[in-house]
């Protein structure tokens, strides 16, 4: 058994790329899995839309990653990866905030450690928080 201390809780990762649906790579090499995906109403967008409107707002997305290894598998074609509302690429931006690939800001919610696996969480901010 391999003796050594946890690694500390740092920063965040600076950079996120999808490498398959729900898996994601840091600029460490390191692997996050998406492990829950929850949507739900905004409530800044429900609160600016209009009384009696017919637009709904679109909810908002908070997800919870883990760091962990995965095993290698066949690599997916870039259409396969766009199925998804998360971003393709996550660059860390301003203070606690990520920005994506198509401009959209996520806040980080938390960055922290259960037991020993390190967790992040980011929530989609409404157009126009930026």
């Amino acid at each position: 058994m391999a003796s050594g201390a946890s690694p500390i809780l740092g920063m965040p990762p600076h950079r996120l790329w999808a490498r398959r649906p729900g898996i994601y790579e840091d600029e460490k090499g390191r692997t996050w899995v998406t492990v829950v995906v929850r949507l739900s109403p905004s409530q800044r967008a429900r609160s600016r839309a209009s009384p009696g409107g017919t637009h709904e707002p679109e909810p908002s997305v908070t997800v919870h990653m883990w760091q962990m290894p995965v095993h290698p598998q066949e690599p997916v074609s870039p259409s396969q990866l766009t199925l998804s509302r998360l971003p393709l690429v996550w660059q860390l931006y301003s203070g606690r905030r990520y920005r994506a690939m198509d401009s959209r800001l996520w806040e980080i919610v938390s960055h922290g450690q259960i037991d020993s696996t390190e967790e992040l969480v980011l929530t989609e901010l409404p157009p126009g928080n930026g």
